[in-house]
């Protein structure tokens, strides 16, 4: 069970697996990514849950991918065969082998892509809401600007109070 948070808050949440009997078999606390690996003993339906109760404000974006059963081998009497694996069965399996991990590489870097695109926007966001509170300080501040200038060029005339000199 490899998982890793994509967005929100400080990228960190909390998990926990529980077997059929209810028995806690995996937890933690805070964690960006992780990755959990268990053979099942027990036939059943397995529980999992992401908390983000630390940080109630914050959405989550979290990624998990199960691995469920063994592999199938990749030829079909792999598993029971008593003779040593000819050349090209043996290029089969280290191709297949890679083949997995460009997959497991293609997956970390998609996850990588996608929290880098959440910062990205969110951090435009940031600049967008800055930029136009900016704009409207500049425009106040030169229409004060222009009030006062205007003021210092203007005459004051003196009002009458009704005595005549």
């Amino acid at each position: 069970l490899p998982t890793q948070v994509i967005s929100g808050g400080h990228y960190d949440v909390d998990c926990y697996v529980e077997d059929p009997n209810g028995k806690t078999i995996y937890q933690e606390t805070k964690k960006q990514y992780d990755s959990f690996s268990h053979h099942t003993e027990i036939k059943g339906v397995y529980t999992f849950c992401f908390s983000n109760e630390f940080s109630t404000f914050s959405h989550k974006i979290v990624y998990f991918d199960f691995q469920v059963g063994d592999e199938p081998p990749i030829l079909p009497d792999m598993n029971n065969r008593v003779t040593a694996l000819t050349q090209m069965e043996s290029a089969c399996v280290t191709i297949h082998e890679m083949l997995n991990a460009v997959i497991d590489s293609q997956t970390h870097y998609r996850l990588r892509e996608a929290q880098d695109r959440s910062r990205a926007e969110e951090l435009n966001g940031r600049v967008s809401y800055w930029s136009v509170g900016e704009t409207l300080i500049l425009f106040v501040v030169s229409i004060g600007q222009v009030m006062l200038l205007k003021s210092f060029f203007t005459e004051k005339r003196l009002s009458s109070s009704g005595a005549g000199t």
